[in-house]
């Protein structure tokens, strides 16, 4: 079971630019771009077997040194973006540790058996009896 979003805030490090793209003036003034950093094998959160199951799902994600990397840059507010990029996290991680139920293989029932031999039986002598007339 993962823990809430709040409790990996300690083990968090976020970082701030300018982002790129529309806001006018704004943009070259503010740094409301904002880069959030997890260091997956430091984590005192998650477990030893969560590590492994992260690493393997998200290695495309994690950086030389082991380290999540989530980019928000999608509103002109600093604030939300970190918000955004929060709930990215928890997100991908909530994903990537989701354990995927396991099929039980069924039959069909003796009757659903019956009735589609019936309907091939059906299908077929109707095939049969196309062809020539003899006269």
């Amino acid at each position: 079971m993962l823990p809430p979003a709040a409790d990996f805030l300690p083990e968090l490090e976020f970082q701030t630019s300018r982002s790129s793209g529309p806001g006018g003036q704004n943009v070259n003034k503010v740094e409301s771009r904002v880069e959030l950093r997890f260091r997956l094998p430091e984590s005192q959160l998650l477990t030893d077997e969560q590590k492994q199951v992260l690493q393997v799902k998200l290695a495309s994600k994690l950086t030389t040194d082991g380290e999540l990397l989530v980019v928000a840059q999608e509103d002109r507010s600093q604030l939300r973006n970190k918000e955004t990029a929060l709930r990215k996290f928890h997100e991908m991680l909530t994903k990537a540790l989701h354990k995927p139920k396991a099929r039980k293989a069924t039959k069909p029932s003796k009757g659903a058996v019956r009735q589609r031999l019936e309907s091939k039986k059906k299908q077929g002598d109707k095939k049969a009896n196309r062809g020539r007339v003899d006269y």
